[in-house]
């Protein structure tokens, strides 16, 4: 690893020499190129740079420790040592990390799809419990919010909501949200006190750069529509919901939440591209975990990624055997714990498989 930390310091010289090259500085196109590769390896660098300081100052000390007589001053560099060896061990963690290879949605702002499945009205309740987490979980990170489409029905149920968050690592925090999660809970309907089962499915998709869809004209089909509310009953006098069918791909979204007919375009076509990448990354990579097929699967009881079991009070991963207490204050939005074990778990799984 210390011999690959090598090169890559080593080009990292060679860029900012280059970029300090006037003729360079002339180009734009080479200019932006090189300073966007110096800003990749930035950090890397900078914690090799001080890992290479640290690791010096401990081989001083070691020194020191041999050729000191002092008993007083051996102490004292002992300390030291131990000191700077836990910061060598710090740091040599930090850069592994750094190495591995970055998500190329890590940044990205998502769109994330929550559909009610298995369970009759009780899944539909589970849709609404979930698009309320992940919607407070966003305000408390300080993210938008934007919803793009909502169907709500009578008593309060979600059949379908879609919604847009903005911010800073979104896509990096909820990734791990995609798949088929699982209630387990005595719905408020049942006289007899049995417990239910139902499932919601999630799908979370990076949102699409314009230049990465391509989206002709001919291929697309819109409709007009007036907006409905819950119980189906008409909203609003003027036509401004939008139904946009991709003939290609039979890709159909909808968005009724804006009050302009424009805007309700822009965000069904956000959908679409959304949905579009994400097929396109599928057949780059079978294994992308943004796939959203996979990430759906048939919303089947049996296919879950998580269960919110709230008889017993705990919510479990499957994917990493993760149990944890508390489901009320989860199901307020306090996912930070979930998600930094998963994190941490998809980490480890890089780390072995890169031979870190």
């Amino acid at each position: 690893m210390l011999d690959q930390l090598e090169n890559i310091e080593r080009r990292y010289q060679e860029i900012e020499e280059a970029i300090a090259d006037p003729s360079v500085g002339a180009d734009i196109a080479q200019l932006t190129k090189l300073t966007k590769e110096r800003s990749s390896m930035e950090r890397l660098v900078e914690l090799y740079r001080k890992y290479k300081s640290v690791a010096q100052a401990l081989q001083d000390t070691e020194q020191l420790i041999e050729t000191e007589s002092d008993e007083e001053m051996r102490d004292m560099a002992k300390e030291e040592q131990r000191s700077l060896k836990a910061q060598l061990e710090t740091l040599h963690e930090d850069m592994k990390l750094e190495l591995l290879p970055k998500d190329p949605n890590a940044e990205r702002n998502i769109i994330i799809e929550i559909r009610a499945g298995t369970g009759g009205d009780e899944a539909k309740l589970f849709a609404g419990d979930l698009f309320r987490m992940y919607t407070r979980y966003a305000e408390m990170k300080g993210w938008k919010v934007e919803i793009i489409d909502l169907t709500e029905q009578s008593g309060g149920t979600f059949k379908e909501a879609v919604i847009e968050i903005d911010g800073e690592e979104v896509y990096s925090r909820l990734k791990y949200e995609s798949g088929v999660h699982r209630v387990q809970r005595v719905p408020v309907t049942e006289a007899a006190g049995r417990i239910h089962t139902s499932t919601a499915t999630v799908a979370v998709m990076p949102v699409a750069e314009d230049i990465e869809v391509d989206i002709k004209p001919e291929d697309l089909r819109i409709d007009i529509y007036h907006s409905g509310g819950a119980g189906g009953q008409n909203v609003n006098k003027v036509a401004t919901a939008v139904r946009m069918t991709h003939l290609a791909s039979g890709i159909v979204v909808a968005c009724q939440e804006e009050r302009s007919q424009l805007k309700n375009r822009q965000k069904a076509m956000s959908v679409l591209k959304a949905r579009l990448l994400a097929m396109e990354q599928e057949k780059q990579d079978k294994e992308m975990t943004d796939n959203r097929r996979a990430q759906v699967g048939s919303a089947d009881r049996s296919e879950k990624i998580r269960t919110y079991n709230y008889p017993q009070d705990r919510l479990t991963d499957h994917r990493i055997g993760l149990s944890v207490h508390n489901l009320p204050k989860i199901m307020e939005g306090y996912l930070d714990d979930v998600i930094d074990a998963l994190a941490t778990d998809e980490q480890a799984r890089l780390l072995q498989s890169a031979g870190l």
